[in-house]
């Protein structure tokens, strides 16, 4: 320090500091130097918004959205969401309720301040729930907010509060919108109706090449070909590198006897347990089936059923009652019973339904599956030595394919794919290991740029390498005909059955009734009764149901169904809404929402028209700069 400041003094550091000094004489100064000079962000009437309060509601509103999506968000899909604009907006309902409470003089006490901290349960101990500080000191750190920041901010809140609950609290909605929403809600129709297809139609005439130029033409970006990426890439799993050759017979004898039990399956019996309420009624029993009756037969005698006495499968140690268990396997064949037992409740006699022999899989019969097993296990343990291999010869220059070739990974070339996963035919592309991240990332890639791997699960990787890039351009008639072909048919079947459609409501308008339209067409003539605004079918979804409750009774309209390949003609027969509409359960148990919802809305009224009176400036140009930084 001390030669610095004897350097300073020098005649050498003083030209220096001339020239500096010239320097912005003759340039001037940056204009980033000065711009942004403003410390507002938002403000409304006297109330201003800085930097530091704009960027912590940013921060906030981002880190809410990354949370439901499991990772960060960055500055462009946070733009994307417009989170800019909702906290813009936020923060001018803030700044607007404050200055309405400045000119109101209201305020919290310290006292008053103090019983809302302590109410907070985040600041409360887990055990005694009274306010702690020390939590309430931990919980601000983690926040990254000074003691005085959070009181500062939670008097602003409290005394907003002021302004809004003298707007909302104890507002009730009007009895007549109230009765609106329970009509609205109970009521019920019954309708009349045609489906009308496409049958209903003459036969279209082909289009002609005029046509088919017009309509291409007019829908030309609809058959625009995509950009499209030719790439190559390798796998490298367990299964890519595995050496069934390399397992030794030896290996596969000793892994057999040390694995011996699990290649053997125990016996195992469907058991069926008939319970007595005595002894003498089991002998009795037992006494029949030696005689010759049959288990099903005294089955319905005792007006049982095989699934009311059918207990399960089991192996002989893992037998319910393990003292029948012996007995239980001691039945010679198949249909066999038992003697009497005694049964945890009551005399029992067991019958044994079906026996699956014990089985003992021989070396020969598991010899393959040992063997592929162990090579797995071999592959595992070299693959990262592979991957290495591999990242040292693409490092030490060897392309994709000449890397892969010495490590004796098969490389896969896709001559056309677009973002969709699709090839220059529309067929999806099968088989690519981690499809998604491969294509997404293609396509963020350029020709012959070597990439990272991507990871497979947590024991394998695929690296890949674009060869190509295929422009999007547009296709020519030539190329698509039989799509415009089929697509210019299409639209004109339905423009065709819309108009049928419209044709035949007019008649119903003139006075022709359904039924007549369906004998005339040969069409079933349908009901639907009752149907309610939020319930919709295979044939009326939300938009036909709109269309059905869109005037009186007596309404005739047209709609699509719910497949939409179809036109559903119409009449309201019945309009039943019940007297006692207000009484519905679901209003009444929702009518502290219902007032709630129109609080809130009578407080976003008065915060528009604080905001229209005060005035509201946004500098978006400080934002973005905050942003950026």
């Amino acid at each position: 320090m001390d030669f610095l400041r004897r350097a300073a003094k020098t005649w050498v550091a003083k030209l220096l500091l001339i020239l500096l000094v010239a320097s912005f004489g003759v340039w001037g100064i940056s204009g980033s130097i000065l711009q942004n000079n403003s410390t507002t962000v938002v403000s409304v009437g006297d109330e201003k918004v800085g930097p530091e309060e704009f960027y912590l509601a940013y921060r906030q509103q981002v880190g809410a959205i990354s949370q439901q999506f499991g990772r960060n968000l960055t500055t462009e899909e946070a733009r994307a969401f417009g989170i800019e604009d909702q906290v813009f907006g936020s923060l001018a309902t803030n700044a607007a309720l404050d200055q309405q409470a400045s000119e109101l003089n209201l305020g919290v006490s310290e006292k008053r301040q103090g019983v809302i901290l302590s109410q907070q349960p985040i600041f409360q101990d887990s055990l005694t729930g009274q306010f702690d500080q020390g939590t309430f000191r931990r919980v601000l750190q983690n926040i990254g907010m000074s003691e005085s920041q959070y009181l500062t901010i939670s008097a602003k809140e409290a005394t907003r509060s002021q302004v809004t609950e003298a707007v909302s609290d104890g507002f009730k909605i009007p009895q007549t919108l109230l009765k609106a929403l329970a009509e609205y809600r109970t009521e019920k129709r019954d309708i009349d109706y045609l489906v009308l297809t496409p049958a209903i139609l003459d036969e279209m005439a082909a289009a002609t090449d005029e046509q088919l130029k017009t309509y291409f033409d007019a829908n030309i970006a609809r058959y625009a070909a995509p950009e499209y990426r030719k790439i190559s890439y390798l796998k490298l799993t367990s299964e890519d590198i595995i050496d069934l050759d390399g397992v030794s017979e030896e290996a596969i004898v000793q892994e057999y006897e040390a694995r011996q039990s699990s290649y053997s399956t125990e016996e195992s019996r469907a058991i069926d347990q008939l319970t007595f309420k005595d002894d003498v009624a089991a002998d009795a029993a037992l006494a029949k089936l030696n005689s010759g009756t049959s288990f099903d037969d005294l089955l319905v005698e005792e007006g049982k059923t095989a699934s009311d006495v059918s207990i399960g499968t089991f192996t002989k140690n893992r037998m319910p009652d393990q003292s029948l268990a012996d007995a239980a396997f001691s039945v010679p064949a198949e249909g066999g019973n038992t003697d009497v037992l005694k049964g945890t409740f009551g005399p029992v006699i067991l019958r044994v339904s079906k026996i699956e022999p014990a089985v003992t899989r021989t070396l020969d019969d598991v010899k393959e599956d040992i063997r592929r097993q162990l090579a797995l296990i071999a592959a595992a343990d070299t693959l990262l030595d592979v991957h290495d291999a591999y990242e040292d010869d693409r490092a030490s220059g060897l392309t994709l394919i000449e890397a892969a070739d010495k490590q004796n990974l098969k490389v896969v070339t896709i001559d056309m794919i677009d973002r969709t996963g699709a090839d220059d035919k529309g067929v999806a592309v099968e088989g690519i290991p981690q499809s998604r991240e491969v294509i997404t990332q293609a396509f963020e890639s350029d020709i012959n740029l070597e990439t990272p791997p991507i990871n497979i699960g947590s024991e394998g990787f695929v690296w890949f390498e674009v060869l190509d890039i295929i422009a999007a351009r547009d296709r020519t008639l030539d190329e698509v005909k039989d799509r415009v072909s089929a697509d210019w048919l299409a639209a004109e079947t339905e423009a065709a059955l819309v108009a049928k459609a419209d044709e035949l409501k007019k008649q119903l308008d003139d006075g022709k009734t359904l039924a007549a339209v369906a004998d005339e067409h040969t069409i079933n003539l349908e009901k639907k009764i009752d149907i309610t605004r939020g319930a919709p079918d295979a044939v009326f979804n939300l938009a036909t149901i709109e269309a059905a409750f869109a005037g009186p009774i007596g309404l005739t309209t047209v709609a699509p169904d719910a497949s939409g390949a179809n036109q559903v003609l119409m009449k309201v027969v019945a309009v039943n809404v019940p007297e006692d509409a207000l009484s519905d359960q679901a209003i009444t148990q929702n009518l502290e929402n219902f007032n709630a919802v129109a609080g809130n809305e009578v407080v976003g009224q008065f915060v528009s028209r604080l905001q229209s009176e005060y005035g509201v400036t946004v500098n978006r140009e400080l934002a973005s700069h905050i942003l950026a930084q």
